[in-house]
């Protein structure tokens, strides 16, 4: 069974099959947040959508991701490249050394580490790129919610 993600927001503007909607703060995951150091702006949060409800400009929407969806994209971005800066760190430190006689291993392997952590952030633009263009890691609008 697929659990999914649901969050209310306004169409700001429609381009053929899809919808750009704007989420805001109000909402599901913001109504128990707490911390003053939020980062999702005041106006919200403006996400792209396949429009399978019809909805129109100005319309309150439900739209819906697939948190499989989500948890790959948390993945993508937040454990990946803390891997690759250890992996790097570790591979600076153990073979660098050999290539870079005389150099302090220590900043080899800082170097390996930022090496390899900027080389898994250009490939994370790829990747993303890429998911941008298949419809299955988009958010969908379910229903109109008013309007």
């Amino acid at each position: 069974e697929v659990v999914k993600m649901y969050e209310v927001g306004i169409v700001k503007s429609i381009e053929g099959a899809t919808a750009r909607v704007i989420i805001s703060r109000e909402g599901s995951p913001c109504d128990h947040c707490t911390q003053d150091t939020c980062t999702i702006p005041e106006k919200g949060i403006e996400t792209e959508a396949i429009n399978t409800a019809g909805a129109k400009v100005g319309q309150k929407v439900k739209i819906v991701m697939k948190s499989y969806t989500y948890v790959k994209g948390v993945i993508l971005i937040y454990i990946v490249p803390v891997f690759a800066l250890i992996a790097g760190a570790i591979i600076g430190k153990i073979y660098l050394p050999q290539l870079f006689s005389g150099t302090d291993s220590d900043l080899l392997a800082a170097l390996g580490g930022f090496l390899t952590f900027f080389m898994s952030l250009i490939f994370i633009k790829l990747i993303v790129k890429r998911m941008e263009k298949k419809t299955e890691y988009k958010s969908i609008i379910e229903s109109i919610v008013e309007g």
